[in-house]
């Protein structure tokens, strides 16, 4: 069973200046983050967007996994490719507009039930239903 509330912490440190990287560090992974250079960063490194989509990307890989284990639903492996398109909104500031995520399953033999669970993680993914970015998906089964 699992205990709510879950809390999870990060860490960050910078010096001045959108040219110079920072370290991160969440859950004993530490790496390096910089602005990109589409926002005249240095580039080079994991960008904050770089994270928003690996976020929802890995939020739907997660699901799906708990939901097929759960659901006794094998298949030989899942990838998702996602896309991330920044663009301004209605007032003209940059905004997360839309993700779209390409789901492929391989080794599929219940193409209802691989279905019935790729809709449900989209409908319950809690990072994915926790944002306002539009998201599109499409999903292919071999």
């Amino acid at each position: 069973m699992i205990n709510y509330p879950i809390q999870f912490q990060a860490s960050a440190e910078t010096t001045s200046g959108i040219q110079s990287q920072w370290k991160i560090e969440a859950s004993n992974f530490k790496t390096t983050c910089s602005i990109p250079e589409s926002f005249e960063g240095p580039g080079g490194t994991f960008s904050p967007e770089d994270f928003f989509l690996l976020s929802l990307q890995n939020c739907f890989i997660a699901t799906f996994k708990v939901f097929a284990e759960y659901s006794r639903f094998s298949y030989e492996s899942l990838s998702v490719q996602a896309l991330l398109t920044v663009d301004k909104d209605t007032a003209e500031k940059p905004c997360m507009k839309s993700v779209h995520l390409k789901i492929h399953l391989l080794g599929v033999t219940d193409l209802k039930k691989a279905q019935l669970l790729a809709n449900k993680t989209l409908e319950s993914g809690f990072i994915l239903r926790s944002v306002k970015t539009e998201l599109t998906s499409e999903i292919k089964f071999n």
